[in-house]
This record gives structure tokens, sequence and C-alpha cells, in this order.
């Protein structure tokens, strides 16, 4: 995990300058796995989160108010009780260890002073925070740990407080950057980052991976081929990294796609990335992290509530596709209906040569040149003339079905390409008002049931609105019924349309004002249009683009669903920002 304990070293010392002489304020718990607690002193009011969530854990100040369940949960009452008022003494890490812990200066039931501990440990899975007292007994914890999940480490009220056991590792504080590569050397053959997080404490990969970069200039190294010079500057850059830990004069940088996605942080400019990420510097470790996890989180949340959308997309699309499959099979058992036709034809031209009672008969086949002889089966309990008459009703059901079944073919297919515009809309969303309003679109087309409850309806959201170097503003659809609106309704004849080709993504317009956009406002827009589609990963995207007055909606056509003419194409690489 990138929050190593070198990281964490300089949370310790951005809180520590921060929060010096600080009181307990005020005490949360939003959740089963976080507490929140307000400090106030004289450099102002602050408030930290401490994380114990698997995928999450972290200790940092925020600037997000936390949420006040009506029932606060047992330990949060336990911390209120005991820690309000209470001036932060010190904030101590152990080594370089994913530890830290905060003492203060309390008062007890009797009046008296006592000292009392919070300490979070960053260990993913493993991450806790546990309350002690003076003597180091445990007085509770966020996940109690007992016997049935853990023989060596006990984490119950009353025992005693013990470290996470120690790995075995050089702490780069207290050891010398000669010592390490020793250690690294002695580790037999391994590619160089994996050798040197298992010898130095406090590491993560990304910052292992970042010596190997630099050490390499850009290769990729292993242990037993490495020669003396790069040794050497293996040496250089783990001084220089541990003397900036140890003055604490890191830089916070968040490693980006270009995408928007989030990679990693770290206390280090990261360069291994080349042009594949950005790196993007906050003022503080505790506003990257706030940033870093707020952004995840969200991402989290928007996939846990869009699960039940996507679960019903898929089932539409299945039952869609079962449809189709099922259809295209009775069509081609249609393909043979002349037969019927002839059958029939045979069977009356014949009626003087056949008697009642017969399952089947012999005819001459006088469509075909050497008028061969075929077998035609008939229902005994019918008169030949009935037959006949069978044959020419199986023929025109046969006709008709291949009519209907094409049509309904047809329709099933552009529900299924609507379908997938949805999809698309839905894997795009970033907010909750975008899932509602896809959401309400499925209402709307009948593949979602109407809520009983009633809830107020949201204003609707606008579009996604750029500007481009030259001053046009640029607009995106959000989904389907937003592009329905963006293009019929909002733009003008003279505004420029686009949309990925054949490729599922939203309606992008240039307003033109009147005016011929200039050539980089177009390619802007078209890339756009690629990374609000379903290609945004891709390479070269294929972008058609018209006036609107050329875009129009076929009657009854599903949302986002139009058709245009006199289009050009563009070739785009997805982007957001205009190169």
């Amino acid at each position: 995990m990138a929050l190593d304990g070198a990281f964490l070293s300089y949370i310790r010392s951005e809180l520590e300058e921060k929060l010096a002489g600080s009181r307990v304020d005020k005490i949360f718990q939003p959740n089963r796995d976080e507490i929140v607690i307000a400090y106030r002193g004289t450099g102002g009011a602050y408030r930290v989160l401490m994380s114990a969530r698997a995928n999450s854990p972290r200790v940092n100040i925020t600037d997000y108010p936390p949420e006040n369940p009506q029932t606060p949960p047992m330990l949060c009452m336990l911390l209120r009780k005991r820690l309000t008022g209470a001036r932060l003494k010190a904030i101590k890490q152990y080594g370089l260890e994913r530890v830290i812990s905060f003492v203060y200066e309390a008062t007890d039931e009797l009046g008296d002073k006592t000292e009392l501990s919070l300490v979070a440990e960053i260990m993913g899975k493993y991450s806790n925070i546990i309350f002690t007292d003076k003597d180091g007994n445990i007085i509770d914890a966020l996940k109690r740990v007992d016997m049935s999940m853990s023989s060596r480490r006990l984490v119950l009220p009353g025992l005693k407080y013990q470290l996470p056991p120690p790995q075995d590792k050089l702490d780069p504080l207290e050891s010398a950057a000669e010592e390490i590569i020793k250690r690294i050397k002695s580790g037999g053959a391994r590619p160089l980052n994996k050798a040197v997080i298992s010898s130095v404490q406090g590491f993560s990969p990304i910052v292992c991976r970042e010596l190997e970069y630099l050490t390499g200039r850009g290769a990729e190294l292993d242990t037993e081929s490495m020669t003396d010079k790069q040794f050497g500057r293996l040496e250089f850059f783990l001084k220089r990294t541990i003397g900036e830990i140890k003055e604490s004069k890191g830089a916070p940088c968040m490693v980006q796609e270009m995408n928007g996605r989030l990679v990693d942080f770290s206390f280090m400019n990261i360069l291994q990335y080349g042009t594949r990420a950005k790196t993007v510097r906050f003022d503080s470790f505790s506003a990257l992290l706030d940033n870093f996890y707020l952004e995840r989180d969200k991402a989290e949340r928007m996939r846990v509530k869009g699960h039940d959308l996507l679960k019903q997309l898929s089932n539409i699309t299945d039952r869609l596709t079962r449809k189709i499959n099922a259809q295209k099979i009775e069509l081609a058992n249609s393909e043979d209906r002349e037969q019927l036709r002839i059958k029939g034809d045979l069977i009356q031209a014949n009626l003087y040569r056949m008697e009642k009672g017969a399952s089947q008969v012999e005819l001459e086949n006088f469509y075909e040149e050497s008028m061969p002889k075929i077998r035609i089966k008939l229902d005994p309990a019918l008169t030949p003339g009935q037959n006949a008459q069978k044959y020419y009703k199986d023929y025109r059901r046969a006709k008709n079905a291949v009519q209907y079944l094409t049509v309904e073919i047809e329709k099933a297919q552009q529900e299924l390409k609507y379908i997938d515009s949805v999809f698309d809309s839905l894997t795009r969303a970033e907010t909750e008002r975008e899932l509602a309003e896809i959401k309400q679109e499925l209402v709307e087309s009948g593949y979602i049931k109407r809520s009983r409850l009633k809830q107020k309806p949201k204003g609707a959201l606008e579009p996604l609105e750029f500007i481009s170097r030259s001053g046009l503003k640029i607009y995106v659809g959000r989904n389907n019924i937003q592009n329905d609106k963006l293009t019929l309704k909002t733009a003008k004849n003279y505004d420029l349309w686009f949309h990925t080709k054949d490729i599922p993504g939203s309606h992008t317009v240039i307003s033109t004002q009147g005016e011929a956009p200039d050539d980089d406002t177009v390619l802007y827009a078209a890339q756009l249009a690629a990374y609000h589609s379903r290609a945004r990963d891709g390479g070269k995207v294929p972008v058609d683009f018209t006036l609107i007055k050329y875009v129009s909606k076929p009657q009854g056509a599903k949302p986002g669903m139009v058709i245009y003419k006199n289009q050009r194409t563009l070739f785009v690489k997805p982007s957001l920002t205009q190169e």
C-alpha cells in the first residue's frame, strides 16, 4: 500500500505541527471503521480522520464534515467520556512502522491527571484503532481480536497492548545506506524493487519501483547482474530519500492517468510512469490523502449504487439476445415456405387421383422440367382438398411470419443498441444524480417499474460544458435523455454535432454562434466525443460530425437514437484537454 511508514512519518510531522497543544473538542464515529476527532487550539480548529477500513486505512486532517449518527456507537461514547477536553501531549511513531500513537493528558473520574493513548495501526485489512491507558493496557478497540481470530496477538479490553510483530527489515532512520546495500546484495538474485522492499522498513512498492527506475535510468534491474556503478547510484538515491524523510522535506504527489483514473500516491516525485500518467502536487500530505481516498471511495460508492442498474441492464440484454436468437431460428425455418405452396398446388391438381384416409401420396412435381416424384405427407382425417388448403394455410402463415419476424428482429436489435447506449452512460456516470437520471430514463422507457414512493423530483442536470482555446463552448450530454434535449432542442441548426461512429457515446455539440469554428475547436470537440464514449480507452477513434440541421430523430425511436447525413469523419485520440 502507498501509505507506508515513510509517508506516515510525514503525516505525523504535519499533525504535530498543526495540533501541538490542541484539545479534543468533539468526537464522531461516522461508521464502524472510522473515527473523527475535532481539535481546537491556538493554531486553529482541525478535524483528524482515523480510518481502519481495509481498502483505505489512514490518518490525516480532513476538510470534509463527518456524518453524525443519531445513536453513537459504544466506542464513540467511551472516547467522548474519556477524551473530550483532553490535551494532545504528543504524536509518536515507532521507527517507520505503520503505527501512530496520539498521547493525551486527560482527567479521570476523580479529577486526577492521567495519560491516555489512541493508537492507529495502518495495516490493510488488519488495521485497527486501539484505546489504551497510562500503563499500556487496552481500554477498548475499534476491532476486538480474540482467540478465534488470532492466536498470536489478542486485542481485548484489559490486556496489555503490544506492537505488531516487527518484520525482519532495516530501519532506514537507524541504518546506513551502505548497510542496506549489503542486505540487498545478500538476498540473492531478484528484481531490485523486490530486494529493496524486503530489506527496508517503511517503503511501499511504488517507492521501491521508483528507486529502481532512478537507479537503472528507466531500465529494469536484477541484483545479480547489477554493476558496482549501479549499486553506487542506488546508494546515492537511498541516501537522498532517507535524508528527505529525516528532515520531513517530502513532496506530496499523486499519480493520475491521462483519463483521470487515480493510480497511486507517494512522498516523493514519481517518474516511473512516463507519459502514461501525470503527477499532481498537493500543498499538504493530508490534502493528498483526503483527495485521493475521497475520489476513490466516491468511485466505489458509485459502483455499488450502480450495481443494481447494471444487473437490470444485463438481464434486459440477455432477454433481448435470447429473443433475437429464437426469432432468427424461426425465420430460418420459414425459408422453405415455397415448398408448402408447391405441395398444396400438386395436391389440388391431383384431387381426382386421391382418396380420403391416405397418410401420404407420391405425385409428379410439374414445377421441375424432369417432373420427379415427391412424397407428400397427408392428414388421414382430412379430405384431399382439405389437405391442400392446410398446406396453403401453412404457406401463408410462414410468409407472414417472415415479414413479422424481419420487423421484430430489427426492432429487438435497435432495442439492444439502445440498452447498450444506456450501459455506456452508466459506466461513465460520476454522481448519484446522474444515476438517478439514468434510472428515470429506464422507468420512462418501460424497462423498470416506477417506484411507489413519491420522491420530490430534482432539477435536471445540465450537459457537461467545455470551452475551447478560441472561446467557443462545447456541450456533452451525460445520458440519452440529455442527448435528445441537447441535440433536438437546445442546439441551433448552424451548430456542429459530433458522435463516435458506430460506437455508443454522448452527443457533443459546438455552439458556433453562427460562425465557422476553427480547426482546433473541431478537433477538440471530436476528442471530447471520443472520450465520452465506450472507446474512451482506445487509440484512434472514428468520430462523425455534421451540422445540427442534418440530424433527425426517427418517429418512435428510443431516447438518444438519431440519424444523420452529410457527415465527415475524424480519427482522434480521446482526451479531456485541448492539446
